[in-house]
Order: structure tokens, then C-alpha cells, then sequence
């Protein structure tokens, strides 16, 4: 429940955060339209996409103006066509037109996420092998980009750097070699899952030996991932990062480890095209009541 919270705190904070760096001290477009004109506006993809980012647009329009309705014939989650209409908004025109971007940026961005994931989670399908993501979000997106991996179909590796060890290169260096450092870490925090990064099978040994949780496999060939797993016979979770593409995915998944990590998913993303359009601006004076 603390991440369903911590989620909906940052959905609160984005959405003031997005309508504060559009909006400043007002729409001066939208002061062109009559306070009382009324419209109905439908949003569109323009490709293929996995949709994700409702309740931030929910929030944005909630916050601008109470009026306006929102009635989404789509979830998070769901695949769209290309050209499918998937919300259609009603309420004061100028409200409609000042959300239309700040709403448009979060759902083409989570969107991508949502549909980058899902493309590599059908690539694995039939594997078994989960797929991951990193740290590398976009900045200020780290919650709403774990959210929409996992509403593509990927797990959410730690959320930070708090609820998880991960003893990289770097770590294993200034602590003087990996079974002092998981050793640390076992004393500082034994409810953590601890995870370690090796760079060939010598210091897989080393992190099997100091009785790691997890090893990430960074970079490794794919025969160098074949030989991780017989030699670790399950003592511990694989990991393969490094080299993930749509090319190299399956073939790493096949090698038998647990589960790939990939940044791409999260960093390398192009936002999916959207469009949000005017279908009826008639004045619905009648309806503001409604």
C-alpha cells in the first residue's frame, strides 16, 4: 500500500507541477474564448500504442476546472490502434483548450513507456524470463515510469536507492571486494534483497560464494550467460543487463537466466503521437448545471 500511496501523492504533485510550467499566471489564448462557450474535444493516437496515464490527466482536469468531464473508453494498459479515439472530454472550451498539452506530454510519455514494455514483454513471451526496469527514468518521472512499466507487462526493480542493495563496480572497489560488501550489507539491513553487478564469471563465483540474492550479469556474451547459469544451478537470481535490443532480447532470454533489465524502456523512449480535437464548440450554456 505505501507505493499506492506514494504514487498517488506524485500523481497530485505532477499534475500542479505540469499545469504550474504551462499555465503561469494565466492562458492568454484561452481569455479569446467566451467565458460561457461550451465543447465536446476527443483525443486521439495517431499510432499504435499501449495507453497509459489516466489518472494524471484526471488530476490535471479536476484541478483546472470541476466542470469538465471526462469519459475514457480506454484503461492503462489497454492496446490502441492507430486513429483510435480513446477519451472524450465536455466542458468550458477555454478549460479544454488550456489542458489540452500539459495533458497530452504526460500521456505521450507514459504512453511510450507502457508501449516499449509491452513490445519487449511480447518478445519474451513463452521464456519465462521477466523483464525489468532500471534507475534511468526520465528525471522527476521515476514513479510514473515504474507505473507504466508495469502496466506494459514488466516488474519494477528498487524503486531507489533505499528499498534495495545493488553493489555496483564501484561499491565492491571502495569496500575492498564483493563478500566484504554483501557481508555489510547483510549486517546493515538484513530485510533487503542484495544484489550484485559482475563483470565476468570469477567474480559471479565471488558474489555466489558471499551468498548474494540476486546477480546482475553485465554485459556478458551469451556464452558467458549460459555458463552464469549452470554455474549458479539456481542459488541465486540472474539477472542479464547490457546489450538489450528487440535483436538481442530473446536470444539472452533463452540462455536461461531469471530476468532482464533494460533502461531503454524507461530513457530511449519517442513519444507516442496524439491528438486532441474540438468536435463540437457549440455554446452549452444548458449544460454547465448538468
Amino acid at each position: 500500500m505505501h507505493h499506492d500511496t506514494a504514487l498517488a501523492e506524485d500523481i497530485r504533485a505532477s499534475a500542479a507541477h505540469l499545469l504550474a510550467e504551462d499555465l503561469g499566471p494565466g492562458d492568454v489564448t484561452a481569455g479569446l474564448i467566451p467565458e460561457t462557450q461550451w465543447a465536446r474535444a476527443q483525443v486521439i493516437t495517431r499510432e499504435a500504442c499501449v495507453l497509459c496515464g489516466v489518472a494524471w490527466v484526471d488530476e490535471i482536469f479536476r484541478r483546472l476546472d470541476s466542470r469538465i468531464r471526462l469519459h475514457w473508453q480506454a484503461a492503462d494498459g489497454d492496446r490502441l490502434a492507430a486513429g483510435q479515439g480513446f477519451l472524450e472530454l465536455e466542458g468550458p472550451a477555454r478549460g479544454l483548450l488550456t489542458g489540452e498539452r500539459p495533458s497530452l506530454n504526460v500521456l505521450q510519455t507514459l504512453s511510450a513507456t507502457a508501449t516499449a514494455t509491452r513490445r519487449y514483454v511480447d518478445l519474451l513471451d513463452g521464456t519465462g524470463v521477466r523483464l525489468l526496469d532500471t534507475r534511468k527514468t526520465l528525471p522527476n518521472l521515476r514513479l510514473a515510469q515504474k507505473y507504466a512499466v508495469s502496466c506494459g507487462g514488466g516488474r519494477n526493480h528498487r524503486a531507489g536507492l533505499w528499498d534495495a542493495f545493488l553493489i555496483k563496480e564501484n561499491h565492491i572497489a571502495a569496500c575492498g571486494g564483493i563478500a566484504g560488501a554483501v557481508d555489510q550489507a547483510r549486517r546493515l539491513a538484513s530485510g533487503l534483497t542484495v544484489e550484485v553487478e559482475v563483470e565476468n564469471l570469477d567474480e559471479l563465483d565471488q558474489a555466489l560464494d558471499a551468498g548474494a540474492d540476486t546477480v546482475m550479469l553485465d554485459n556478458f556474451s551469451l556464452d558467458d550467460l549460459r555458463r552464469a547459469v549452470t554455474r549458479t544451478q539456481g542459488r541465486a537470481t540472474l539477472e542479464a543487463s547490457g546489450n538489450v535490443d528487440d535483436t538481442t532480447l530473446k536470444a539472452i532470454a533463452e540462455t536461461g537466466i531469471d530476468c532482464i533489465s533494460s533502461g531503454a524502456i524507461t530513457k530511449d523512449i519517442k513519444a507516442v503521437d496524439l491528438s486532441l480535437r474540438l468536435v463540437d464548440d457549440a455554446s452549452r450554456d444548458g449544460m454547465e448545471n448538468s
